[in-house]
């Protein structure tokens, strides 16, 4: 450990990703010294054009999307003070069920092997101590993040490095704050049909089966300008719309759990580096 710095990889599958879901463990290790490394793994190109222009629909260009993204994601990571951003390039997916989705260049249909091989050169050269990722569905089932969970577990298992892994969550009582958060917000949105609401209740885990609680409040600040950095899709970003102080009160805690571990480190924990500094 003498010759190198603690180091946590966050692989995530779109430009504003790691805003999201890890903006505040990513600024608030690189601020104790932590290297961070961010492998984002596609371009971003489904994401909304300049004008709000859909996937689709006339006038959207894929290419000119994921150059902007691109540009975007580089200032999210400079806001969040990542150490090294890695970009795979693949070609954004897009939603399930969109045509997108079979495009043989789109992540979704890259072979697991490929991506992961890529990847395990990644870890090789980094040696990362922390490793962060979605769960086996992808937090809410978009394919790209399924992909990236896939993708992920099998680099580990090629590279044979024993890090601490964890996958990102959110204790359904959490989830429950957000959507009266939505609800207060948008005082006209209709309630969901019995399917959708069922779905939503999975997403999530127990609240005593969350392992990682990692207070970021310090570093929401941050977190709100990295996701406000992603100005081409602040219509989807819901969270840029409660203002900074609002954001700050709901946002100052990220969630996950811990799948692979050889520090021993007792759980529930308060620190991804626990057992390891």
């Amino acid at each position: 450990m003498a010759d190198r710095p603690l180091t946590l990889m966050a692989v995530h599958a779109h430009p504003d990703d790691e805003a999201t879901g890890t903006g505040g463990i990513l600024a608030r290790y690189a601020a104790e010294g932590i290297r961070t490394v961010l492998v984002t793994c596609t371009d971003g190109g489904c994401g909304d054009g300049p004008g709000g222009v859909k996937p689709g629909d006339p006038g959207h260009d894929p290419a000119a999307v994921a150059l902007m993204r691109r540009q975007e994601l580089k200032a999210s990571c400079d806001v969040l003070k990542v150490s090294d951003l890695e970009m795979l390039e693949y070609a954004d997916s897009g939603m399930t069920g969109w045509p997108s989705n079979d495009a043989p260049e789109s992540f979704w249909q890259t072979p697991v092997e490929e991506g992961a091989t890529r990847l395990a050169e990644l870890m090789r050269h980094y040696r990362p101590d922390v490793v962060v990722t979605y769960d086996a569905n992808g937090f809410y089932g978009h394919p790209d993040h399924i992909q990236a969970h896939r993708i992920t577990m099998a680099a580990l298992e090629m590279t044979a490095l024993t890090p601490k892994v964890y996958w990102t969550t959110m204790p359904r009582s959490m989830m429950r704050r957000f959507g009266e958060v939505m609800r207060e917000f948008h005082e006209d949105m209709p309630e969901p049909d019995p399917a959708e609401a069922a779905a939503m209740a999975e997403i999530g885990l127990p609240d005593d089966e969350i392992t990682t609680w990692v207070d970021t409040t310090a570093f929401s600040g941050q977190k709100f300008d990295a996701l406000a950095a992603h100005a081409s899709q602040g219509e989807n970003i819901f969270f840029l719309k409660m203002g900074k102080k609002r954001f700050g009160e709901l946002m100052g805690m990220e969630t996950f759990v811990r799948v692979q571990d050889a520090t021993g480190a007792a759980v529930p924990e308060n620190d991804l580096f626990a057992g390891l500094r």
